[in-house]
């Protein structure tokens, strides 16, 4: 960016600036007179400014930058080169956010005065609020971002724009249609620039291609916000503002006086109120409270935060598979800060094009235009995927930015106490340090109970007392127990209400262990003990339908869901049911089902639980698959356009759709020839794949979960690696992987694709997926086509641990890509002309790339950061190679020279 300055001696200065050192500035809105009277960047580097007319306002910006305590102003006309097309490109891109980050914002309008009227005219002090009103300041297209970037309370009667939006009100809190109504009635110079002006204001970027006309531009402004939506609305598996809903529901909904005395807490207000306290880990027991206790911080927080201000947060679940790994934390904490800051949203759509889904979080917690943000993640002791890393990336970040705070809720953990330690600005909130403010939030708690109960009941008063004194003398600050204890209590006549009350010991696991008894007493023990078993091992929480359909004895009942109902009724102290989806009470209860009722629960492993819902999956996706389910008829209908069927085909087909070669897989079959039961599995996933695999891609894209089929597949090959006399059964899987990893991008986005070019573009030979029209008879040696590049690519090296592989364009960009999945992890930027070579360091953490723009570049492999450029060839430079200690660069030239760099710092 560069900005204006007056030194000592009144001359006027240009000097550049990095983004990351831009200096406080103050910032020009205009009207442009006649081109030959405003100052160029030009002007400026000749020295002919002075002459001009455009020589007031710049003056006048900079005079008043002055009495502004500011030394630098920026101004469009002369700050930016647009004899240099794609500076003008960048800069009308960055035009929003120049003026977002803009100290003060000074307006010059040359058309209106502020003179005086004579003393004879009393009818107003002044001339100037006519012009003002009148003044083409207002109806100019560039205005509108710049009267919404900064943060002002003025001149909504003339524009019409509502006072909430003027005075700093989030853009991202009005709809797409309400801020395009703010541009009726503008007008631009050039008719492109009605829709150019309003990407900042839209949240999208949008190079400006003069001459394709008003009609173009706006479509082109629409699509990138329909772009945009969509690679957001990716990035997450589930929204966290439902999932936090859902919590609050399931435990009886959100009691402030349980909470709130947190908000007293000395630590908490340290963390709250001091810069430099930056992560806050409450840690406790099971049941203490630690969900609902941060769901309550998060409506403070959500209350008090400035309008600037984030608040993003994710609640871990480990029985959810879509909600317990670090990938959906970072992911379900993305979504929400860039729907509140969508000025980000330019690192997900980067990342979105480039990569499907592949982000870094970091670069936006590092992007300078982040504004304070909270993060808030809960039980990290139920992050199932990767925790280790997930507490790595919270120590580091936690201690990088002064802008972002954390707040994280786990078990006493020993593992992640210990990684947690190397945040270098952390603080710890023990509830068990508090017990004496949760055993009074725990009485509250109670008493709340105790008055629904008592109404709902209609309980005596000594029946009342009674349960309120077992209650408090019972619970041990423990919120869990209290609920679970109340719950059995509603389903309890009141005439056996105190006899009950003997039957509830104190203590999660005692109270657990006595309700397991009372299930395994009743007449419903095996079905209630089947239901139990298979709830405990599935991957995420399934709807009544699903749960029906996977459990043999409740197949009967399909049709009279009330039954099933009661069925998960009866598991009460264990299971609810909220909105048709079965979930566990609480963690700690399916904790309780594998360490101290898995003899009752599972009689024959935890891998005979696996083995039936896997051959019960194969069964209901045999009898519910077939071609065109949802009659979308159209090979071309797009996934986003698809909607379920009333009723829907896939309503008890979609767990099983997702996970049932999870389930094969942790059965542990071990899959011998010689082995009867291991050969039953092998002639049913042989005949499933034989008959049905075609139909199962299709399922998979209707659950839009293509990338999930890919990793199973691929487990489901590594079961067969061993085996031994099967290699046509193993050939089979081989094909059905070889299929899936080609076709995957096109049945992702259009399911009947299946059956259309997946078919068309594959080999006959494989005699288990059964293809008509074929362009050849073998899948030939190509295992992935990456594309992305928009131009010629000229070269590709493979890191020396072959995990990456680059790729050089005529695009101007380098791309790297993962070698196993083909995901594009980055796009380096930063070439001016083609790119013709690229080489990693023989350590694989770098990569250098030669250019017909005569430089050099050393790139980051890991990060993409541009590490050096080396410029000392007169002509293109056409290839380069590290050395095998990775200390020294060549590079070749058509000059016929040949250069040798030190790398650590880039001396030839």
């Amino acid at each position: 960016m560069r900005l204006l300055n007056y030194d000592e001696h009144g001359e006027l200065n240009i000097i550049s600036f990095d983004d990351s050192a831009i200096p406080p500035y103050a910032i020009l809105s205009h009207t442009w007179g006649a081109d030959a009277d405003e100052v160029t960047f030009a002007d400026l580097v000749t020295g002919d400014s002075k002459a001009k007319c455009g020589c007031e306002k710049i003056r006048f910006c900079g005079q008043q930058a002055w009495q502004d305590g500011l030394q630098y102003f920026w101004v469009d006309t002369c700050c930016i080169d647009k004899t240099d097309k794609a500076e003008l490109s960048h800069a009308i891109r960055s035009m929003f956010r120049w003026y977002q980050n803009a100290t003060r914002c000074y307006v010059y309008l040359s058309d209106v005065s502020a003179r005086k009227r004579k003393l004879g005219d009393i009818s107003t002090k002044f001339t100037w609020e006519p012009a003002f009103r009148a003044s083409r300041w207002f109806m100019r297209g560039w205005t509108l971002q710049e009267l919404l970037a900064p943060s002002i309370s003025l001149i909504h009667k003339i524009t019409s724009i509502q006072c909430e939006v003027l005075d700093g009100t989030p853009l991202s809190q009005f709809s797409i249609n309400e801020r395009l109504r703010w541009k009726e009635g503008r007008v631009t110079k050039h008719e492109e620039d009605g829709a150019y002006s309003l990407q900042g204001i839209l949240d999208v970027e949008l190079a400006p291609v003069y001459g394709e006309g008003a009609v173009g531009a706006f479509r082109r402004l629409m699509d990138e916000i329909e772009d945009l939506k969509r690679c957001v609305q990716d990035i997450h598996s589930t929204d966290p503002h439902n999932d936090k809903k859902r919590i609050e529901e399931t435990k009886g909904g959100l009691l402030a006086d349980s909470y709130r005395w947190v908000l007293n807490n000395t630590i908490f207000q340290q963390w709250q109120q001091d810069k430099c306290s930056r992560l806050l880990w409450v840690k406790g027991d099971p049941g203490k409270g630690k969900t609902m206790l941060l769901c309550g911080i998060i409506d403070e927080l959500h209350s008090s935060l400035p309008k600037t201000a984030s608040l993003a947060y994710f609640f871990c679940q480990a029985t959810d598979s879509r909600i317990n790994s670090a990938t959906a934390v970072l992911r379900g904490l993305l979504y929400m800060i860039v729907s509140q800051q969508p000025s980000l949203a330019s690192h997900v759509r980067k990342k979105h094009d480039h990569a499907g889904k592949a982000l870094n979080f970091a670069d936006v917690l590092r992007d300078p235009g982040l504004s304070t943000t909270y993060l808030i993640v809960n039980a990290l002791d139920e992050c199932a995927t990767d925790l280790p890393k997930l507490l790595d990336f919270v120590a580091k970040q936690s201690s990088a930015s002064c802008r972002v705070k954390w707040i994280v809720s786990s078990r006493n953990w020993p593992n992640i106490e210990e990684q947690l330690e190397r945040a270098e600005d952390k603080m710890r909130l023990s509830l068990e340090l508090n017990a004496r403010s949760v055993a009074t939030a725990v009485d509250i708690f109670i008493q709340r109970k105790m008055d629904h109960l008592a109404q709902t009941k209609q309980y005596k008063a000594e029946v009342r007392s009674a349960v309120l004194q077992h209650l408090i003398s019972n619970a041990n600050g423990t919120f869990l127990w209290v609920a679970l204890v109340c719950q059995c209590l509603e389903a309890t006549p009141r005439w056996n209400v105190l006899k009950k009350l003997a039957l509830f010991p104190p203590g999660l696991d005692s109270l657990y262990q006595r309700m397991m008894q009372q299930i395994s007493e009743s007449d419903s023990a095996e079905i209630c003990q089947q239901v139990l078993a298979s709830t405990a091992i599935l991957y995420r929480p399934v709807t009544i339908f699903e749960l029906t359909a996977l459990v043999e004895p409740l197949e009967d009942l399909a049709d009279d869901l009330e039954s099933v109902q009661e069925i998960i009724g009866l598991c009460g102290s264990f299971l609810t049911l909220r909105e048709d989806i079965v979930y566990f009470v609480h963690q700690s209860a399916q904790d309780f089902l594998f360490a101290n009722a898995s003899d009752k629960v599972f009689p024959y492993g935890t891998e005979g639980t696996h083995r039936v819902i896997f051959s019960r999956s194969l069964a209901i996706l045999s009898r519910t698959l077939h071609r065109d389910m949802y009659s979308l008829k159209a090979p071309g209908f797009h996934i986003d356009n698809v909607q379920p069927s009333d009723p829907d085909p896939l309503a008890a087909s979609r767990y099983p759709c997702v996970y049932w070669i999870d389930h094969l897989y942790d059965s542990k079959p071990r899959l011998q020839a010689n082995s009867t039961s291991d050969q039953q599995v092998t002639g049913v996933v042989d005949k499933f794949l034989r008959n049905m695999y075609l139909y199962w891609l299709e399922g998979l894209s209707l659950c839009k979960s293509i990338e999930k089929g890919v990793v199973s597949i691929t487990e489901l090959w590594s079961l067969v690696q061993d085996m031994r006399g099967q290699s046509k059964y193993a050939q089979l899987i081989e094909d059905a992987w070889r299929f899936i990893m080609y076709h995957k991008v096109a049945v992702r986005s259009y399911p009947l694709q299946t059956y259309a070019s997946a078919l068309l573009f594959s080999p006959t030979a494989p005699a288990g997926i059964m293809i008509k029209l074929a362009v050849s008879n073998t899948w030939g040696a190509c295992l992935q086509t990456l594309e992305s590049h928009s131009d010629v690519v000229r070269s590709v090296a493979f890191s020396h641990d072959s995990t990456k592989l680059a790729s050089a364009s005529d695009d101007k960009t380098v791309k790297i890509w993962d070698a196993s999945s083909g995901a594009c992890l980055q796009t380096l930027k930063g070439h001016t002309d083609w790119v013709r070579s690229v080489a990693f360091s023989h350590d694989s953490t770098k990569l250098a790339s030669a250019s017909d723009d005569k430089t050099v570049k050393i790139w980051d492999a890991s990060s993409g950061t541009c590490l050096q450029t080396l410029e000392y060839h007169s002509s293109l430079v056409k290839s380069v190679a590290f050395s095998h200690d990775s200390a020294q660069l060549a590079s070749v030239s058509y000059g016929n020279t040949v250069n040798i760099w030190d790398v650590s710092n880039g001396a030839p």
